[in-house]
């Protein structure tokens, strides 16, 4: 039998039966409605969780740590091994310090576009802007231009030099008037951009007399919002930054002999961060990179499609069972008509073909219904919850998430050729039997 004349044999069949096949395609419609409705919401939920981690974390930065004794991995230096008191020997790490020589190696990695050290400035220090004051994070960088960060300015320049510093965002909101009097109103934030400001850094003798530095250094960009770090902070050229911390610990610093307390590292592409993260493990330092905390989210999410899926899966389970009644019943109704088509000459496997198509015909049916359900359902569940969520994101101060329920191409797609071989599997006992049937015994059936 051609595909063709099985094919409009297999729809007049059906359509002859509009009643009974709508009925049982009923319940093929509400589990892919609801496979599609379910999936597409575990997929939003990560889609939505995913972009807030775009916008908070750079995906291709590791920011790498020394490991100072105590913890695992191997290192530059070798094991040491000491007496403990119970007699037995017990291993120490040697500290696994950010030298240069090691920043070389870690540039050696393939994979690895920039290393950049940097460093906080730990003695106390404050801002000061004509007659305000400020307190904020000041992070040495040993870069000449933040965009090797993936920071952009929304006003200025990213170029960092000597004598010059670029803000966060939100650097301006941290400042005060300290002679302002009870009942005064504060002052606006002040624009710093192109403006000079006094860095004072403070520390005490030993005899606790207060010692202060004052640079003056002029405003050359404001980073645009990155809602991390840099929005708080205040970048200074490296140098500057360990020639004030050592000016306030009265001792020089060796980055060759005492390392760097950090350093970030920036990978050519996304999906590298994690392998070069293990590689950078592996030589004994700590390194964390938001690609790990994605993986976790997608690692969650993925479980959660499967379950969203398993339950809409148990509604089609329903709906096979109701195609394998249909099909069973439509057997025994049509006893006669089988014996005669075998009589004509049709053989097993045309029979089987038949009633098989019969059977994903209908589950064909109720999966496009159920698709068209199930999306114009998601999309209306999409705009409400972004409604809701953007007037919670009003009220908390946090930007409102662009998706709630998300619904892949691949997903119609898939429900459809689901729910299409759920129904040829469910008719496969029924359309056995009807090919099974011996054509004397099918003719005399009544």
């Amino acid at each position: 039998m051609k595909f063709l004349d099985l094919l409009r044999l297999i729809t007049g069949n059906l359509s002859r039966r509009k009643a009974r096949v709508a009925l049982t395609a009923i319940g093929v419609v509400i589990g892919t409605a609801a496979v599609v409705i379910l999936v597409s919401l575990a997929i939003g939920l990560q889609k939505s969780a995913t972009d807030q981690l775009y916008g908070i974390g750079d995906l291709t930065q590791i920011d790498v740590m020394p490991t100072y004794g105590g913890g695992g991995g191997g290192g530059f230096g070798g094991p040491v091994f000491v007496g403990s008191p119970g007699g037995e020997a017990s291993q120490l790490e040697e500290p696994v310090l950010l030298t240069n020589s090691a920043l070389d190696q870690i540039r050696a990695i393939p994979g690895v576009k920039v290393v950049i050290p940097r460093d906080y400035m730990y003695a106390s220090a404050m801002i000061r802007y004509q007659r305000l004051e400020a307190g904020m994070s000041i992070i040495g960088i040993a870069t000449d231009d933040l965009s090797n960060l993936g920071l952009e300015t929304s006003n200025g320049t990213t170029a960092l030099n000597k004598g010059s510093v670029i803000i966060g965002v939100m650097t301006p909101n941290n400042f005060y008037d300290p002679k302002m009097r009870p009942g005064q109103e504060p002052p606006p934030p002040p624009e710093l951009l192109n403006e000079q400001i006094q860095l004072v850094a403070i520390k005490w003798d030993e005899q606790g007399n207060e010692i202060r530095k004052i640079l003056s250094l002029r405003v050359a960009g404001v980073l645009n919002e990155t809602g991390g770090e840099p929005d708080y902070s205040i970048y200074l050229p490296l140098e500057q930054v360990k020639s004030l911390n050592e000016w306030a610990n009265g001792a020089r610093i060796n980055y060759n002999k005492d390392g760097y307390s950090q350093v970030i590292v920036k990978v050519e592409n996304a999906d590298q961060a994690l392998d070069i993260a293990d590689q950078i493990t592996a030589m004994g330092f700590q390194a964390i990179t938001p690609q790990s905390y994605l993986q976790g989210i997608n690692g969650f999410f993925v479980v959660l499609q499967i379950i969203f899926g398993g339950v809409g899966a148990i509604a089609l389970l329903v709906a096979a069972i109701g195609i394998a009644n249909t099909m069973t019943m439509s057997i025994l109704e049509r006893t006669r008509e089988i014996g005669l088509m075998k009589a004509v000459g049709a053989t097993n496997r045309d029979v089987l073909s038949i009633f098989l198509g019969e059977a994903a015909g209908i589950g064909f049916i109720g999966g496009l219904g159920g698709i068209v359900i199930g999306w114009l359902a998601a999309q209306a569940m999409n705009v409400l919850a972004i409604v809701y969520l953007a007037g919670q994101a009003s009220q908390q101060g946090g930007a409102p998430p662009s998706v709630a329920v998300y619904t892949p191409v691949w997903l119609p797609v898939f429900a459809l050729i689901f729910s299409t071989f759920i129904g040829m599997l469910s008719g496969l006992y029924p359309a056995l039997r009807a090919a099974t049937m011996i054509p004397v015994q099918a003719l005399k059936y009544e």
